[in-house]
């Protein structure tokens, strides 16, 4: 992938599955600045993947990503949110300094936490104070995706969010936004998360560099 990282099948992909179609929509879709910090890829069974049941991981300079994939999109989708997280440790300086990411995130969350307050009420009161934090939380992730469920908290945050695992940390806020701008609706980046795009656009152009 770029020409320069390796990228190793540990573990069988499913039958047809196209992988140079993957990594070649990765290159077209993602300029190679943003993928210096990534040394290779390792695609198959991981411990760390499933004891944390997730798909992608970036970590010590490689993208680890399960070999269990629905399809190619899918793929495409873990690969570019991870170079996002690559991102973040070559210019996280530049692109947090400021604020205006994190300002804008927390302004996201505590209008979700009053949309939350009427329906559920002492437990939302409990998590109160985690929708004012901006590093992961295992047990906030939990409560969103167990307590609430993911489906309807697409619905209470459309607009608001690119995806409800946005809504999980900070990092994970720019990465749903990193990912769209460079794989979906970049329009739609600008207007519901106006400080990620311009910082990207910023990134892009040199701005910041």
């Amino acid at each position: 992938m770029y020409n320069s990282k390796v990228v190793y099948v540990s573990s069988p992909l499913p039958e047809g599955f196209d992988l140079q179609y993957v990594l070649s929509t990765v290159e077209d879709r993602v300029p190679p600045r943003f993928a210096h910090e990534v040394d290779y890829v390792m695609v198959g069974q991981n411990d760390e993947l499933n004891a944390r049941e997730i798909n992608a991981m970036f970590k010590d300079g490689a993208i680890y990503v399960t070999n269990e994939q629905e399809n190619e999109e899918d793929m495409i989708d873990d690969i570019v949110h991870e170079i996002a997280h690559s991102t973040e440790k070559m210019y996280g300086a530049e692109i947090y300094s400021d604020s205006e990411i994190e300002v804008e995130f927390l302004g996201k969350r505590k209008r979700l936490l009053d949309l939350l307050k009427a329906e559920y009420g002492e437990e939302i009161r409990a998590m109160s104070k985690k929708f004012l934090e901006v590093e992961y939380s295992k047990r906030f992730d939990e409560f969103l995706y167990k307590g609430i469920g993911y489906p309807k908290l697409t619905m209470l945050t459309l607009g608001l969010f690119v995806s409800p695992y946005g809504i999980t940390s900070l990092r994970e806020y720019f990465a749903n936004g990193f990912e769209e701008y460079f794989l979906g609706d970049i329009e739609y980046v600008r207007k519901i998360s106006p400080k990620v795009y311009l910082k990207i656009n910023e990134l892009i152009n040199d701005d910041i560099i």
